[in-house]
C-alpha cells in the first residue's frame, strides 16, 4: 500500500476513534454519576415467570423479583421503568436493583410533599401486624394498636380492609416511617363537631340522637358527636325504675336540650318533656276528699307511693295507712304491684305532691270510743305489749289503752310491769280518760281495787314499833313489807353506824324478818320512812 493511501485510510478513521473516545468518556462520566441509593431509570430486557430483567446502562444488568410489580404486572420487554439501585454489584457481578424500594422514596416523598405532622390522612387498613396495623397512605404506615379507636379494643381484625382517616402524628425522615392516628383523628373531629353544635344548639331545641350507653342515672346520648345526658328522671313522666326499661343502645331518639354549658360542653337532655305535663291542670282533674284508686309502684319507711295515672302519683304517709295498727313498716300492709283504694288529702300541683290516704277509706273506729267507752268504767281485755312505762290493753281490735306503770298498785313499789302483768294475759282495767283525736286511753290497774293509804296512815303512826319482811335490797338501804302491797324505806343511814353500803347484802337477806320502828310518813308521796328498832 501506498504511503499515499494510508495516510488516507488514516484521515478516514480518525472521527470513529474520536467518537469512541467521546461515548467511551460519556459511558464513564454516566457511570461515575450512579450512586447507591439513587433511583434511576432502566430499560425491561427480558421477562421471565419469576423475574425481570433490566438495563440501566450500567456494565452489568440488574435482576428484580417479579413480586415486587403486584400480582398482575403488565410487563414487556422495552418499557422504561423507575428502579433504585441498592447496590453496584453482588457477588455474581451484577447490580441490584428494587422497584419496590423505588415506590417506597417516590411515595416517601410524594407523601411527605403532600402532608406534615398533625395533617389529616386517608388510608386503606391492609394488615395487622404485632402492636398494630399497617394502613397504606400511598406508602405504608403504621397505627399503633393504641390509636386505633377511643375506646379500648382487642379485635383488630375488623379493621383490616376498612378505609378510615388519620391524623399523622409523626414522620421519621431518615427510617422513612409514618406513624397514623385514627384516634386522634375522632377526637379532632368531635371536639370539632362539639363546638360546632354548642354554637347551634338552643334550649329547648329538638334534636335526633342514639343511644351510646346506659347507666343507672340516665342514658348518654350521640347527637353527632357530642354526647347528652338524659336523666332518668327526664326520660319519662311515669316511674321507671332503670333507663333500659325505655331505651337499648344504638337506639335513635329524638330529645329536647333542656341545659348546656359552652364552657364544660356538658348538654342536659329530655324526653319526657317533649309531651305536656300530666300536672298541668291537676286541680281539674282530681279534688281533695275524692275516692281514687292506685297502684302501689314503690314503698319507704315512710310510707307507699300510689301511681294514680302516667306520670302521677302520690304518697301514702305510714300514718296514713291504718287507724287501729301499729305500723313499723308500710311493707307490713302494702306491696308493690297492689292496687288500692285511697283518698286524696291533699294536692299541691307547684310542687307536683299529692297526699293520699288508705285508712281514710274505712270508718275511724276511734270515733264511736267515746260513745262505747265511759271513764271510770271497767272493761276488760287482753295484754297486747309490755314496755318500760306500762302495758297496753287490747280493748277491741285496733283499740288499745295504757296501764301506766304508776297505776299498777297503790303501795307496793313496781320497778318493771312484768312484775305484775304478762303478754296474753287476761286483766280488768278502769278507764281513766280517753283522748280520741290523739287515739289515747288511759287505764288503771290499782283503780279496781279502793286506795289503802287512808287506812296505811291510819294503821303506821311515827314511833309505831312493828316486824316486817325484806323485799329488796339496794345501795340507799332495804325495802320492807309491811302488809301485802304496802312496803316502807329503812334508808341506811337508819340501819345501824356500823353497817356500810358494802355490808348489806351480807348483814341481810331478802325474805329475812326485822324489827322496825316508823320514823316518818309521808301522805301527799304516799311513802313511809322506817328505821331498824335494834341491831338484826
Amino acid at each position: 500500500m501506498t504511503e499515499e493511501k494510508k495516510n488516507s485510510e488514516s484521515k478516514e478513521d480518525q472521527p470513529k476513534v474520536e467518537k469512541f473516545a467521546e461515548a467511551l468518556q460519556h459511558y464513564e462520566t454516566k457511570l461515575s454519576n450512579i450512586r447507591e441509593g439513587q433511583i434511576i431509570k432502566g430499560k425491561i430486557v427480558d421477562v421471565t415467570n419469576k423475574e425481570i430483567i433490566v438495563d440501566i446502562g450500567y456494565k452489568s444488568e440488574g435482576v428484580i423479583a417479579i413480586s415486587e410489580f403486584g400480582s398482575h404486572p403488565s410487563l414487556k420487554i422495552g418499557d422504561e421503568i423507575d428502579v433504585l439501585l441498592e447496590s453496584k454489584e453482588d457477588e455474581n457481578g451484577m447490580v441490584v436493583l428494587s422497584k419496590s424500594q423505588a415506590d417506597q422514596v417516590r411515595n416517601w416523598d410524594l407523601v411527605t410533599q403532600k402532608y406534615k405532622e398533625g395533617g389529616i390522612v386517608e388510608g386503606k387498613v391492609f394488615r395487622k401486624v404485632k402492636g398494630g396495623l399497617m394502613v397504606d397512605i400511598g406508602m405504608e404506615a403504621f397505627l399503633p394498636a393504641s390509636l386505633v379507636s377511643i375506646r379500648p379494643t382487642s379485635n383488630f381484625d375488623q379493621f383490616v380492609g376498612q378505609t378510615l382517616k388519620f391524623k399523622i402524628v409523626n414522620m421519621n425522615r431518615n427510617r422513612r416511617n409514618v406513624v397514623v392516628s385514627h384516634r386522634d383523628y375522632l377526637l379532632q373531629e368531635r371536639e370539632q363537631s362539639r363546638e360546632g353544635l354548642l354554637k347551634e344548639i338552643e334550649r329547648g331545641q329538638l334534636r335526633k340522637g342514639i343511644v351510646k350507653n346506659i347507666t343507672d342515672f340516665g342514658a348518654f346520648i350521640d347527637l353527632g358527636g357530642v354526647d347528652g345526658l338524659l336523666h332518668i328522671t327526664d326520660i319519662s313522666w311515669s316511674r321507671i325504675s332503670h333507663p333500659s326499661e325505655m331505651l337499648s343502645i344504638g337506639d335513635e331518639v329524638e330529645v329536647m336540650i333542656l341545659d348546656f354549658s359552652k364552657e364544660t360542653g356538658k348538654i342536659s337532655l329530655g324526653l319526657k318533656q317533649k309531651t305536656p305535663s300530666p300536672w298541668v291542670d291537676i286541680d281539674k282533674k282530681y279534688s281533695v276528699g275524692s275516692r281514687i284508686k292506685g297502684r302501689v309502684v314503690n314503698i319507704t319507711s315512710y310510707g307507699a307511693f300510689i301511681e294514680l295515672e302516667k306520670g302521677i302519683e302520690g304518697l301514702a304517709h305510714i300514718s296514713e295507712l291504718s287507724w287501729t295498727r301499729r305500723i313499723n313498716h308500710p311493707s307490713e300492709l302494702l306491696a308493690i304491684g297492689d292496687v288500692v283504694e285511697c283518698v286524696i288529702l291533699n294536692i299541691d300541683e307547684a310542687n307536683q305532691k299529692i297526699s293520699l290516704g288508705i285508712k281514710q277509706t274505712e270508718l275511724n273506729p276511734w270515733l264511736e270510743v267515746k260513745d262505747k267507752y265511759e271513764v271510770g268504767a271497767k272493761v276488760a281485755g287482753r295484754i297486747s305489749s309490755i314496755t318500760n312505762y306500762g302495758a297496753f290493753v287490747e280493748l277491741e281490735t285496733g283499740i288499745s289503752g295504757l296501764v301506766h306503770i304508776s297505776d299498777m298498785s297503790w303501795a307496793k313499789r313496781v320497778n318493771h310491769p312484768s312484775e305484775i302483768l304478762k303478754k296474753g294475759q287476761k286483766v280488768e282495767v278502769v278507764i281513766l280518760s280517753i283522748d280520741a283525736d290523739s287515739k289515747k286511753i288511759s287505764l288503771g290497774l290499782k283503780q279496781l281495787q279502793p286506795d289503802p293509804w287512808p287506812g296505811i296512815f291510819q294503821k303506821y303512826k311515827v314511833d309505831l314499833k312493828t316486824t316486817g319482811k325484806i323485799t329488796r335490797i339496794t345501795n340507799f338501804g332495804l325495802f320492807v313489807e309491811l302488809e301485802k302491797d304496802t312496803e316502807g324505806l329503812v334508808h341506811i343511814s337508819q340501819i345501824s353506824p356500823e353497817v356500810t353500803v358494802a355490808q348489806l347484802t351480807e348483814k341481810f337477806k331478802i325474805g329475812d324478818k326485822i324489827k322496825i320502828e316508823v320514823v316518818k310518813v309521808d301522805e301527799e308521796e304516799k311513802k313511809i320512812a322506817l328505821k331498824t328498832s335494834k341491831k338484826k
